[in-house]
């Protein structure tokens, strides 16, 4: 449906009437709409503050034991952004960010990205996450 009314109302309008992104959990954000996706990352590529994507599915077995830890870090840094995206529901942002294996957790900072971790690594993600959440 998203796709239909991208088309009749724009951008914009269209993510407006799909509603808020849904799930915000522990302080991560999960979106199930590109639409949604793109303005969030719109509006967030002028800000100095670090975004962790977190690309998962539903039928990741690492993926799901590494959702207590993402909600950990989200609420242990409060400063830093978290944001879940399911790669079968929004394949298109995936291949953007060239995503091969899950999870992979990309960094993003002024809408570039900084750094990344493929798989399940807990202490390599957090290692990254303080490495990046204060430096400009």
């Amino acid at each position: 449906m998203g796709s239909a009314l991208s088309y009749f109302l724009g951008t914009a309008e269209a993510a407006a009437a799909e509603g808020p992104p849904s799930g915000n959990f522990a302080g991560v954000t999960a979106f199930h709409s590109s639409n949604r996706w793109q303005l969030h990352f719109n509006s967030a590529k002028d800000s100095p503050q670090l975004m962790v994507i977190d690309f998962a599915a539903t039928w990741c077995g690492p993926c799901k034991f590494m959702e207590p830890v993402i909600q950990n870090l989200a609420s242990k840094y409060t400063d830093v952004q978290f944001v879940k995206l399911d790669v079968d529901e929004l394949p298109e942002v995936a291949q953007e960010y060239m995503v091969q294996g899950m999870p992979t957790f990309v960094l993003v900072k002024r809408g570039k990205e900084v750094d990344r971790v493929m798989g399940a690594d807990q202490n390599d993600l957090e290692r990254k996450v303080l490495k990046h959440r204060s430096s400009e």
